[in-house]
């Protein structure tokens, strides 16, 4: 246990609790300008299970998408020019 520090922290409840009851988010100190509503909003958001998660994955194989149409393509312009 941490004695003698102030921290200002978010609280959670989980949109899912079979696994976790809620989410602790600790704020950085001498963070201004940030509303509370603007706090509640970051928190909640990376509180949702997977929506980050599932974002990277598309872009991921959209990637992978756009290199093997590449390789494809150069391979049929390398075919057709010898």
């Amino acid at each position: 246990m941490v004695k003698g520090i102030n921290r200002r922290v978010i609280v959670v409840q989980s949109p899912e609790p079979k696994i976790f009851e809620q989410a602790i988010f600790i704020l950085k100190d001498g963070v201004e300008g940030v509303t509370d509503e603007a706090l509640l909003r970051e928190a909640r958001n990376a509180a949702q299970p997977g929506t980050r998660k599932k974002h990277r994955m598309m872009l991921y194989g959209a990637f992978w998408a756009v290199c093997g149409a590449a390789v494809t393509g150069l391979a049929w312009l390398v075919c057709v020019l010898v």
